[in-house]
């Protein structure tokens, strides 16, 4: 793949638009579910709470999450017009639970103290001001609320082609001492490893990959 196409894809995975844009979404979704459900799972969603996915794509991993406990609500937030019109097309079926919102990027537009659940994959590379995101997080989850945050390890982020356009890339502990600047108090650190399909071909990719647990 030459240089323009990777910036290419490196713009699609930050903020999917258009038909390629649609394209990426499924692609991201298929490549990240691992990654995904991992994270939904760690969160410990139950009975009546409220969910916000930050960086939600085209969502379809939607009703893995929704079916976990019962009367959830689901809000996801996204920059993508794209992603934000494809997800409410995959989850029409859920429109009583799901809520899809597009914003800035920066400000979350939620009241404080609105959700016990929050979780974001992969967006983390593309967060301008991380501590200030980080408070904004802390904002808008409950006091005994859980946040999840889950990304690709710096060594295994800089193998890949389309990185140097556009992404910020950590290591673990470079990200815990992130959390540390920020509001946030307690956090729990899960290292994992997963056999992924590629986003630039078809090969086979081992995946490094961390979930951090972090609570007020």
């Amino acid at each position: 793949m030459d240089q323009e196409k990777l910036k290419i894809l490196a713009r699609n995975l930050a903020n999917p638009e258009g038909e390629k844009g649609i394209e990426i979404g499924e692609m991201m979704n298929a490549t990240n579910i691992g990654m995904t459900l991992e994270s939904i799972k760690a969160l410990l969603i139950e009975d009546n709470e409220q969910i916000l996915e930050i960086g939600h794509g085209n969502a379809g991993h939607v009703k893995s999450i929704l079916n976990r406990a019962q009367n959830i609500k689901y809000t996801g937030i996204d920059i993508s017009v794209t992603m934000h019109n494809e997800a409410k097309k995959l989850n029409e079926v859920f429109r009583e639970q799901a809520n899809f919102v597009l914003y800035g990027g920066e400000k979350l537009p939620f009241e404080d103290k609105t959700f016990d659940k929050i979780f974001t994959v992969n967006t983390v590379y593309f967060w301008k001001q991380p501590v200030d995101y980080l408070n904004e997080i802390y904002r808008v989850l409950k006091k005994t609320g859980t946040f999840v945050l889950t990304f690709g390890q710096r060594d295994f982020m800089e193998k890949l082609p389309f990185t140097p356009f556009g992404f910020i890339l950590y290591n673990t502990d470079e990200m815990e001492e992130m959390v540390s600047k920020s509001h946030f108090s307690r956090m729990t650190v899960s290292e994992r490893q997963e056999e992924v399909k590629s986003k630039t071909g078809h090969e086979t990719i081992t995946r490094n990959y961390t979930i951090l647990t972090i609570k007020k």
